[in-house]
């Protein structure tokens, strides 16, 4: 059956990308976003600043949602000072779960992030017991950007247990680096991706740092698309991940080389997948009978 879903951020490039999926699927959307008027990815638009209680409460009654998948954040740390960019991440999040509760829509989606565990723009190496990471997995973030959505996670904690006064089903997405066709060209074709490439780029913190992660829009938008159908009861969080990782250089000799006092779980370097991901992304498979399938690698 086709739902309502309201998506915060839809001008952004997830949200384009999530607003024309849930479309092609037969869903109305509508697009909730602060920004230039776009209708052009969704059947409609309603100007709203996420900040302002009023503003949530008025859009998500006027959007007549049965789901909410909530994108409309600061993107990265560098777009404004650390008290808003952590104010973003968490007050957007807190007024989009106390609304939907409040006016009885039962689903929520939640962009968390790989920067929740620690890594991403943190400036010293990430922290890593074990890989590849799953949700059990330890959080150390630091910069407000990341600490930002450990806290959005914490407080999606808090509104499972409110019972009849919150959404019956909220997951947050834990995603990673998400590129699109022209991204993934534009990154991947005839770069050097091994790990002696890598410790020449200028990126290489940044791929250290959120271990080789990355996730096609494709296969982002079906993650969002179980998530906004799902009906688990409370709160689940999920790693998201490509099948593997960024790099043309064995996750097994990755691990070895950039994470040594990490425990290594994955396969070995002459297993079926050689390059698996360093992303466990077992639990979304369970809960939402999905699977990543777009390698970079089908590019070069």
């Amino acid at each position: 059956m086709s739902e309502s879903v309201a998506v915060t951020g839809g001008n952004g490039r997830l949200g384009q990308h999530v607003l024309e999926h849930l479309s092609s699927e037969g869903d109305r959307t509508v697009n909730l976003s602060r920004g230039e008027r776009e209708e052009g990815h969704s059947d409609a638009y309603v100007e709203t600043d996420l900040l302002a209680t009023g503003d949530v409460y008025g859009a998500l009654a006027k959007s007549d949602a049965d789901a909410v998948v909530h994108l409309g954040t600061v993107p990265t740390p560098d777009h404004a000072p650390g008290h808003r960019t952590y104010e973003s991440n968490v007050m957007t999040t807190y007024h989009v779960l106390e609304a939907a509760g409040e006016l009885g829509i039962d689903t929520v989606a939640l962009a968390s992030s790989f920067s929740a565990i620690g890594g991403g723009f943190e400036p010293a190496p990430i922290t890593v017991d074990y890989l590849p990471v799953d949700e059990a997995h330890r959080l150390t973030p630091s910069n407000p950007y990341a600490m930002g959505k450990q806290a959005l996670e914490v407080a999606a904690d808090g509104f499972a247990r409110r019972g009849e006064a919150a959404p019956d089903t909220i997951t947050s997405l834990r995603f990673p680096w998400v590129v699109d066709d022209d991204l993934a060209r534009e990154t991947f074709v005839e770069a050097d991706r091994t790990l002696a490439g890598s410790r020449a780029s200028e990126t290489f913190h940044t791929q250290r740092n959120t271990l080789y992660a990355y996730v096609h829009a494709s296969d982002a938008v079906r993650l969002v698309e179980a998530a906004v159908s799902a009906s688990h009861d409370g709160h689940e969080r999920v790693w998201v991940s490509a099948p593997d990782t960024s790099a043309e250089t064995p996750s097994a000799e990755l691990a070895a080389e950039l994470y040594p006092d990490a425990e290594y779980r994955g396969p070995a370097a002459d297993d079926g997948n050689p390059y698996a991901a360093l992303v466990d992304t077992t639990k979304a498979e369970r809960l939402f009978d999905w699977e990543p399938t777009w390698s970079w690698r089908e590019l070069v």
